[in-house]
Parts: structure tokens; C-alpha cells; sequence
């Protein structure tokens, strides 16, 4: 199922996939330049699904008007927390949601996280810093997430790779920044997370 949502910034799309009985509702990015279909946000949703929760994967306003630049941050975290807002009172029905994203859309999942009241955090290729800039980190953002966290990160990412945290956990994959590769053990990955860390609210 596909809905059109109106936000302060333009028309999302969220693109849906049910599971039965779900225990809660994982909304999940694009990268800047990519769009939802991308191999990791579809094996993470494989994952969840398989773990008894609903997916929403999230087309930001400048993909759905066909633009390639992506929208300065806090657009796309005003338009993020308006569509999880409407998600969450007409599909996910009050379940815990979790955010998460590949990319600019993990970015966007860890700034938002605790104004959208998320219980969990999904980063899939997290951009800790431009290629061959890392004096330009962008860890503050993922520091910041005070809920329990997946960092999925490809051995060989060129963007770099964040390190552990009391609530952070990240999963190495053979690959790059795509994390094109692995897809059943980032899936299993996925829905054994989802599964521990939803445990205590079922």
C-alpha cells in the first residue's frame, strides 16, 4: 500500500508493508541520493517484517518531486516527524516505533529520535564523516540517540565507521557503503535486533 502524505514541506510517500499482529512500526530513509528500493533498506525490511513489525519505507518530499539535491536537514526532519506523526495514528495504531534509514536518512532517524519518541534507532551505512574528510564528523548525531541503536556498516566504507556505545551496537559487513552485499545476514541481523529489543514491551 502506498500513502501520500502532506508535509510543511511537500508530499512524502510512504510505501507499506504489514506484518501479522505486528508488535510495532519501523520507519525506514533513503540516502540522499537514492531511493527506497535500495538492497539494504529492502533486506532490513525483510528482516522486520520477519520480527512482527510493520515497515513504512519513507520517500522524502524532494524525491517525490523529482528532485536529486536533497532538502537542507531540518527540512527533511520536519517532514520525517509529520509522516511518522500521521503514521502513527492511522496505520501504526499507537504501536512503538522505531526509526531508522541508510545514509542521510540514518541521519535524519537519529536527529529525530527523540522528538518522535522512537524506541529504537536503525542505521544502515551511517555517514560518520565525507569521504576523506574526517575532520568534518558527523557522530555527534549518532552520539546523541539516547535509545538502543543498530549500526549495519560496511567493512570497507568509504564514508567511515562509528565505534561502540553503551546502547550502540554495530554489525560489520563485508562491502561498501551500499551494503549490497550479505543480504540474508543483514536481514537475520535485523530481526533478531528488532526481536530483543521489543521483548521488553510486548
Amino acid at each position: 500500500m502506498i500513502m501520500e502524505i502532506d508535509t510543511p514541506h511537500g508530499t512524502a510517500r510512504a510505501e507499506l508493508h504489514c506484518a501479522p499482529e505486528a508488535r510495532a512500526g519501523l520507519l525506514l530513509g533513503h540516502g540522499a541520493g537514492g531511493g527506497v528500493g535500495a538492497p539494504d533498506l529492502v533486506a532490513a525490511s525483510r528482516g522486520a517484517r520477519a520480527a512482527g513489525v510493520d515497515v513504512a519505507l519513507v520517500e522524502q518530499p524532494y524525491r517525490v518531486a523529482g528532485r536529486r539535491a536533497p532538502a537542507p536537514a531540518h527540512q527533511l526532519d520536519t517532514a520525517w516527524l509529520a509522516v511518522a506523526d500521521r503514521l502513527a495514528g492511522e496505520w501504526f495504531h499507537d504501536l512503538p516505533l522505531v526509526f531508522g534509514g541508510r545514509s542521510s536518512g540514518a541521519r535524519v532517524a537519529c536527529r529525530t529520535s527523540a522528538d518522535g519518541e522512537a524506541v529504537g534507532v536503525l542505521c544502515l551505512a551511517f555517514p560518520v564523516h565525507p569521504p576523506g574528510k574526517p575532520d568534518k564528523s558527523r557522530m555527534p548525531e549518532l552520539d546523541g540517540v539516547t535509545v538502543p541503536t543498530l549500526v549495519v556498516q560496511g567493512e570497507s566504507d568509504p564514508f567511515g565507521m562509528p565505534g561502540p556505545a553503551p546502547h550502540r551496537e554495530i554489525m560489520v559487513l563485508p562491502g561498501d557503503h551500499s551494503l549490497r552485499r550479505e543480504a540474508t545476514t543483514l536481514s537475520r541481523t535485523v530481526e533478531e535486533w528488532l526481536d530483543r529489543i521489543l521483548r521488553p514491551l510486548d
